[in-house]
């Protein structure tokens, strides 16, 4: 989940108002109230579809694990970059509003389109080259796949040597066992309901550009250069993206699972809609705000609308590519794994690891040695930065599936969630824990003992990794059902929370004071892009947790509980690893900040 953090120290002098003349909403400038409900509206529909996604991708389409946690983290990967682009052409072309408006209703038809999936894919087998039918019953909650073999129903368990059995349903016994690698499970499913799917990504992510960084731009024009309530300001308007994304993680799912796909998706654009309608008709409210800046010539808008349409081609382009990697031939090294990258994880991969030494090169010819250290510390921040948001975002992947699969989702058998729900146990979290952290740093603060920003960053690697861990230990209590307690995940989110606690607040604002001020701009973007890196190894990452499905279900409880617990075993203890060696340097890096804090 998102946490405030500062605003871009490039806004407009609006000093000429006196605060004290305007009409205020909880002592800060009423426009606020409208931002906040257009900020929250469209959280709202981000993070409802983005609790669907990896399940739909799995249960709908009946992609595998690799193909769905892989398309996922592309999406993210793409969400995360795209703003570079829309917040450029709004700060020279647009304005913000209306880059915020257009940014709005593609996302919405984006979200409504998602809601036309067609119907399920049919899952099938195919044994030794020859396919064979699988049916799929469901009984007290539990899923037991069935391949048809001669009008005989042959029931399916992996085994942990990746073997399979096919079992007689008269009690007979195994009929059949299919050695690793020679059982694969597959969908049937139109090519044109695909094309609908990666078209609506692909608008989604276009639409992200063009909203995500515009409308915080208008919170920062509502204060005056200097005035204090500007970082309270922030913080209210942050509020509203846990407030819409609390209700939508918990709404969206609910409704997927009662109605239909189409209607979790249809209330995520619905959502979306109402933020779009917000700034739409905001009844002159907004008079002021965001306007295009002021350069004379013709209006570019059109062309620019045009060109953004153009866009989603080559996003859908990128999709399917990335649908088409194949993992990379053993033994063949770091070699072979760049050349098996899909398109998009070679231009980013490529873009992130030319961009910072050859920023360092120019900061250390065109800048003093204080400059050239405290751009080196702002570069170190970014590489570690990449392995925490990596980790982090398994919330929408990894995690969602194992909720889904090896976690018992009932509350005292009171009452139960859905796998997708479980996502808002971030949300939650960040509203709580949030206020009790600011009081904590504060504190500290007064006494001259807060940490350091590379502390903060140690502090979240290692939190990370101690979630997965604690997850871990969860996992070895299991009884036969293979299944943790929700109260183990809960846990996870809990911690991981206050991770994020210590690192997102504080990460725009750490690079725009150690950034030197020509290339602060470029340093941005350097930031968002480690983010957007982050979120495509993410996929690689929950790629590596993939486990054998049937018809998008687990072939055998067990073997799925030992997959996840073995890949978050290694990267809990990786990331507390990193965090350590961070913590030990930690001094090092704060002296080459010069007192930045």
């Amino acid at each position: 989940m998102e946490t405030p953090t500062d605003a871009s120290p490039a806004e407009p002098d609006i000093s000429h108002i006196n605060p004290v003349d305007e009409k205020t909403w909880f002592g800060h400038p009423r426009q606020l109230a409208r931002l906040f409900s257009t900020e929250m509206w469209e959280r709202f529909g981000y993070y409802g579809m983005r609790a669907l996604l990896t399940l739909y991708l799995t249960k709908h389409f009946v992609f595998g694990d690799r193909e769905a946690t892989g398309l996922y983290g592309g999406y993210t990967a793409l969400v995360y970059l795209t703003p570079l682009i829309g917040g450029y052409l709004a700060d020279q072309y647009l304005g913000f509003k209306r880059a915020v408006k257009f940014g709005a209703i593609l996302m919405s038809f984006g979200y409504f389109v998602l809601c036309f999936g067609g119907p399920a894919a049919t899952p099938f087998a195919t044994i030794d080259g020859q396919k064979y039918e699988v049916q799929i019953d469901k009984v007290s909650g539990t899923e037991q796949q069935y391949v048809i073999d001669g009008g005989h129903r042959l029931a399916v368990k992996g085994q942990e040597d990746g073997s399979v059995t096919l079992t007689a349903n008269d009690g007979s016994g195994i009929v059949r066992t299919i050695p690793k690698g020679h059982f694969a499970p597959g969908g049937e499913r139109s090519p044109f309901y695909v094309m609908i799917l990666l078209t609506a990504l692909s608008m989604i992510s276009v639409g992200n550009g063009f909203f995500k960084p515009n409308i915080s731009t208008m919170v920062g024009e509502l204060y005056a250069v200097g005035d204090r309530r500007r970082d309270t300001g922030f913080t209210i308007f942050y509020m509203g993206i846990n407030l819409g994304s609390f209700f939508s993680q918990l709404l969206c799912p609910w409704l997927a699972e009662a109605v239909g796909w189409w209607a979790g998706f249809g209330l995520a654009a619905i959502g979306m809609l109402f933020s779009w309608s917000l700034i739409q008709f905001d009844g002159g409210k907004l008079a002021g705000y965001g306007d295009p800046p002021n350069k004379g010539g013709p209006d570019r808008s059109l062309i620019i609308y045009a060109g953004a349409l153009c866009v989603i081609p080559f996003f859908y382009f990128l999709y399917t590519n990335l649908m088409a990697q194949t993992p990379p031939v053993p033994g063949s090294g770091i070699i072979g794994y760049i050349a098996s990258l899909s398109l998009m994880g070679k231009m980013l991969f490529g873009t992130f690891i030319i961009a910072v030494p050859a920023i360092m090169i120019w900061s250390a010819k065109s800048g003093d040695k204080r400059e050239f250290q405290m751009m080196l510390a702002a570069m170190v921040m970014i590489v570690f930065n990449v392995v925490f948001w990596t980790l982090f975002e398994q919330a929408g992947s990894s995690l969602t599936l194992f909720a889904d699969r090896n976690t018992d989702l009932s509350f005292f058998g009171l009452f139960s969630i859905n796998a997708g729900q479980t996502q808002f146990f971030n949300a939650a979290f960040i509203v709580i824990c949030a206020p009790i952290m600011s009081l904590i740093w504060n504190a500290l603060a007064r006494r001259g003992r807060e940490p350091s920003v590379p502390v903060k960053f140690a502090i979240a690697l290692i939190l990370v990794g101690a979630g997965f861990l604690f997850l871990v230990w969860g996992a070895s209590m299991v009884g036969p059902t293979f299944k943790v307690a929700v109260w183990w995940l809960a846990g996870l989110y809990l911690i991981h929370s206050i991770a994020e606690l210590c690192i997102s607040p504080v990460g725009l604002s750490m690079i725009t004071k150690l950034s030197i001020v020509r290339i602060v701009g470029l340093m941005m973007g350097l930031w968002f892009l480690s983010i957007s890196v982050a979120q495509y190894v993410a996929g690689i990452v929950a790629q590596v947790a993939s486990v054998e499905t049937v018809g998008g279900q687990v072939t055998n409880m067990q073997v799925s509980l030992h997959t996840y617990t073995d890949v978050f075993w290694t990267i809990g203890w990786v990331a507390a690893g990193i965090g350590v060696v961070l913590l030990a340097i930690s001094p090092l890096i704060k002296k080459w900040m010069h007192g930045v804090q």
